[in-house]
């Protein structure tokens, strides 16, 4: 398989309904919200779930989630220790950085995609240890809200006993106290490109941008939690311009700029993308965009 050899543009809506798409550790695990009041998605965020659902698909993923492990490894350490392909130019005589970097992305499809950074200390004095930089071709935007959202928070506490009092067993514990926040029902947009030049340094196949397109497709398939209850979060609408050309007939920006999604009039509170929001596309002339529905 080639590498991919023209320029790609992506734009994916999604909505959020009675669900927290992305808590803020540093404000009580709040939904991310900028300071006009509109919400946010990491795109750190983003690119686990892309992960994931890589995942899912069967692909060969380096940075995985603990609880998702489709291995025996612990961490990304142990994951790469165990490639051999990876370990034979990570010392002695072998040793070379890009052929280290090249079986990397041979072997980890979001490596090739996102890129990563290998650090790893040796033994101390013995300049045993890895740091390498791989800078993959998809780059992701952060997800923002189209209008500003409302946070909906409530106090939890627990239902059951968690432990046996020590004192007096027949006694019940303490109740834990806590707080659940959610977003009422945001309409979000993320933006996104694939990189030529970087995808000839990873070996990034147009395949591989099939593959992450399905990913985005089908987002929040299997990302259920007590935060993102199923049907909570559903992506609408993923927007697809494939350029003619390594460097592409337009910049990125204004192949973003081309998607307009607003409320439609007379409309003040939204409460449903299909009633209440239109996407517009601005024509390009000699770039087409192909519009597929989140499943």
């Amino acid at each position: 398989m080639s590498t991919l050899d023209h320029k790609i543009d992506f734009a994916v809506v999604f909505s959020v309904h009675n669900a927290n798409p992305n808590g803020d550790p540093l404000n009580g695990n709040r939904p991310r919200q900028n300071y006009d009041g509109y919400g946010e998605v990491s795109d750190v965020c983003i690119k686990r779930k892309i992960r994931n659902r890589l995942q899912d698909m069967g692909e060969s993923i380096l940075v995985q989630s603990d609880e998702r492990r489709g291995d025996g490894y612990r961490s990304i350490k142990e994951r790469v220790d165990a490639n051999a392909e990876v370990q034979e130019f990570a010392k002695g005589k072998k040793a070379n950085n890009d052929l280290y970097a090249q079986a990397a992305c041979n072997a980890w499809l979001d490596v090739r995609s996102f890129g990563q950074v290998f650090a790893f200390g040796g033994a101390e004095g013995s300049g045993s240890g890895v740091s390498i930089g791989v800078r993959g071709p998809v780059s992701i935007h952060t997800a923002v809200s189209i209008d500003p959202i409302d946070i909906t928070s409530m106090q939890i506490t627990k239902s059951v006993n968690a432990t046996t009092p020590k004192d007096n067993p027949n006694k019940k514990s303490p109740d834990t106290m806590g707080m659940k926040h959610r977003v009422d029902f945001g309409v979000y947009v993320f933006y996104g490109s694939i990189n030529t030049q970087l995808a000839g340094k990873t070996g990034f196949t147009y395949e591989d941008a099939e593959k992450i397109r399905e990913a985005l497709v089908t987002l929040f398939e299997n990302d259920t939690s007590s935060a993102r209850p199923d049907g909570s979060m559903e992506v609408h609408k993923v927007y697809w311009w494939e350029h003619k050309s390594g460097l592409g007939q337009y910049s990125s920006a204004k192949v973003h700029r081309s998607l307009q999604i607003h409320l439609n009039e007379g409309v003040t509170q939204p409460k449903s993308f299909d009633d209440d929001y239109t996407c517009t596309l601005q024509p390009l002339d000699g770039l087409e965009v192909r519009e597929y529905a989140g499943l």
